[in-house]
């Protein structure tokens, strides 16, 4: 008997033959003496829609709201119904007698994995494949530990149980909005909250309130010392203060009431979990999370550099500490030599801080496999992520930094005065950074409400050898000026941060969350930071209060993952969601809240007169009626003919006008009109051959190719 193994994309099924020896290329599957390896296109099958339950669902409305099968149903998903007819014949075969599930080794996975099997009928033993890397050796190893695939029920019963709250939130609320307010909105379990926060940062900003403040320092000739109040805060908002304060330092002494000296240890970063390196590659080169998670799949699939990308773990498992070394040696090439080959030289120093069993869930941390680096084979981007990953492995075996602080505290005329200094004594792994390491403190000033971090901030300096009662002469006061500032929007990376401290998705979908935000435009980027849209300003206004905030779906992705773990029971869970979408549905059903599109612009429809909306495309902007009875659209893209200006030669643009359609050269102003069938045209490839053909012939025409075609052209027209 064979074994079916089902992978989760072509490619991974086809790394996965090769190396199992299944060579026979067949219409959607690789065959070989005992493997079988097929493929999902993602998801083969899903949820039914509303309309598969009832027809009337077809036709959104609010009075059908809400949606609530007491059975959820599964359906074939359309644009992948010929690869499932294959995976399902597949699985009928008389001698296919055990499946192995090879998918992405995770809920979702998992999840396609098992909708498969129950649409199919699949009712003999199966396993599953549990890997981290795709590399050869990782395959092999991987069909050596096969594992029950019961062992993954619990892990099933939460995806199951996740897909259908989506389902049950995300639809109905998104069919309540917009039945009742008459726009494209929508709403969901994880992405309303997500965009609750960025609205609540937005209000920080507007009901701030920005002040002149001042800051004084006392320079002691070879180094200085800056004034705090009783609560830390060197700023003083009153003029008057500081002058007073100024005036009662002249000519004085400042008595050195306490020195602080101590060694600090910073040991290294912990290596990268998907959230981590999501925000590293924001921070440091710009990237979305959702460009960061589809390069690092890259890294992971085609090129098999990297592990498993999808995990919220930053520790290894034990099991690997025998490979270390190795992937170590894999790394140690290019840029990388001089900071990994010094390592192999001993053993490698493997702590609780590296390897902790405890703290590895489904998957350990980000980091290189033993695969062979090439770095020409890879574009920029993927080098670029893949610096990262790396550096942070290379830095796990180096020693912590080590630093000599020392902390001053002075008085004079009654006043405290602070000073610190630092000197480095051993970089430690901070030399594999260099001078590129900076320091992660954009979330911790996202998190300020006040924006005021940076005037607490102490400038770091070569402090003198002093001791307690030492007695300086105060040179001059320095005074600086400056200004509160408003909490910063947030940057993907801060709000990476802020979704993973409030259980807001997974490493997985967080990303994608980001990017139907602004996709659905209630957010947009500008620059790097996140901004609301008007409509997302609406929106969150016209949701239920507990639906905002993050602390309920926080609580949901904790049961999720009990459910997982096998302490959470799937009933119950479901069944406060069913309760949730009915409260929620209602909420929105008796809401007395107006809606009004934010983007209505100054144009009116030439059909019934409304003014037309503006809305975003792929290839720019374009102007839709928004009346029922319409559906006039004019896009604002500039459509170019084929037509060419015969001034200037270039294309002409197309355009409608009373008379019908013609074209006008941007450049020069010509216009030519066009007939029904869009007239003008110049001749097609094969009517220009035809028409060579046709007049090289006759010489009465002349020589010139560009005459015998002028001549044409002029008989054609």
């Amino acid at each position: 008997m064979k074994k079916l193994v089902l992978a989760e994309k072509p490619s991974v099924a086809r790394e996965i033959a090769r190396v199992m020896n299944s060579t026979q290329k067949q219409k959607g599957y690789l065959e070989g003496p005992q493997y079988i390896v097929t493929w999902a296109l993602g998801h083969l099958v899903g949820l039914a829609e509303p309309e598969d339950y009832d027809p009337k669902y077809q036709k959104w409305n609010l009075e059908d709201l809400p949606i609530l099968p007491n059975k959820m149903r599964l359906k074939v998903l359309r644009e992948s119904a010929q690869q499932y007819k294959t995976v399902q014949h597949l699985m009928k075969r008389q001698d296919v007698g055990e499946l192995i599930i090879a998918t992405d080794a995770a809920r979702e996975g998992e999840l396609l994995a098992r909708w498969i099997m129950q649409m199919a009928g699949w009712n003999k033993p199966f396993q599953r494949l549990w890997i981290s890397s795709q590399t050869d050796k990782a395959i092999i190893d991987g069909f050596s530990r096969l594992r029950p695939g019961r062992e993954f029920d619990r892990l099933y019963e939460s995806a199951r149980c996740r897909a259908e709250a989506d389902w049950m939130i995300g639809l109905n609320i998104t069919r309540a909005l917009t039945c009742k307010f008459d726009a494209q909105l929508s709403a969901g379990r994880v992405q309303t909250p997500t965009l609750g926060m960025i609205m609540q940062r937005e209000q920080d900003i507007r009901n701030f309130r920005s002040q002149d403040y001042q800051t004084l320092q006392l320079d002691l000739d070879t180094f200085k010392m800056q004034w705090r109040g009783g609560n830390g805060d060197g700023r003083m908002f009153e003029p008057d203060t500081v002058q007073q304060l100024q005036h009662s330092l002249e000519g004085k002494h400042l008595r050195i009431t306490e020195v602080k000296k101590s060694e600090r240890q910073e040991p290294h970063p912990l290596a990268y979990d998907l959230t981590e390196l999501q925000r590293d590659a924001n921070r440091r080169l710009g990237f979305s999370a959702k460009h960061t998670s589809n390069v690092l799949q890259k890294l992971y699939e085609q090129h098999k550099l990297v592990t498993y990308p999808r995990t919220d773990s930053r520790y290894l498992s034990s099991d690997m500490t025998d490979t270390l070394q190795e992937r170590l040696s894999s790394v140690a090439v290019g840029p990388y030599a001089a900071l990994a080959r010094p390592l192999l030289r001993g053993k490698l120093p493997i702590t609780r801080r590296i390897v902790d069993d405890s703290k590895v869930s489904d998957h350990h941390a980000i980091i290189p496999t033993e695969q062979t680096l090439l770095l020409n084979s890879l574009t920029a981007d993927e080098r670029k992520l893949y610096d990262l990953i790396a550096k942070r492995f290379i830095s796990l075996f180096y020693p912590s930094a080590r630093y000599d602080t020392v902390q001053m505290i002075g008085e004079a005329a009654g006043q405290t005065f602070h000073a610190r200094g630092v000197t480095v004594k051993d970089s430690g792994w901070r030399v594999v950074y260099g001078d590129q390491w900076e320091e992660d403190d954009e979330d911790e000033a996202n998190e300020t409400a006040s924006g005021n971090e940076h005037t607490n901030q102490q400038n770091t300096q070569t402090l003198p050898e002093l001791k307690q009662g030492d007695r300086l002469m105060i040179r001059r006061t320095l005074v600086q000026q400056g200004r509160t500032l408003p909490p910063k929007r947030y940057t993907e990376a801060a709000l990476l941060s802020r979704m993973e401290k409030h259980g807001l998705g997974t490493p997985a979908t967080r990303a994608d969350i980001i990017e139907k935000l602004i996709s659905s435009d209630t957010i947009e980027r500008q620059g790097n930071h996140l901004h609301p849209t008007g409509k997302g300003t609406q929106l969150i206004e016209l949701v239920s209060p507990e639906l905002r905030t993050p602390e309920l779906t926080a609580r949901w992705e904790q049961e999720l993952e009990k459910i997982a773990r096998g302490q959470g029971k799937p009933g119950s869970f479901l069944q406060g969601i069913r309760e949730m979408a009915g409260s929620l549905v209602q909420g929105v059903q008796t809401s007395e809240v107006e809606y009004k599109p934010h983007n209505v612009s100054h144009s009116h429809c030439p059909d019934c007169g409304t003014r037309m909306l503006e809305k975003k495309g792929k290839r720019g902007t374009f102007l839709v009626c928004p009346a029922d009875d319409c559906g006039y659209r004019r896009s604002n893209e500039k459509q170019l003919s084929n037509r060419r200006c015969p001034q200037c030669h270039k294309k002409m643009e197309m355009k409608d006008g009373k008379a019908g359609k013609y074209v006008q050269c941007l450049g020069c102003g010509i216009t030519e009109k066009l007939n029904a069938d869009g007239g003008k045209r110049p001749p097609n490839k094969r009517e220009q051959q035809k028409l060579v053909k046709q007049f090289e012939q006759k010489e009465e025409f002349g020589s010139s190719l560009g005459d015998l075609l002028k001549a044409a052209l002029e008989n054609k027209k």
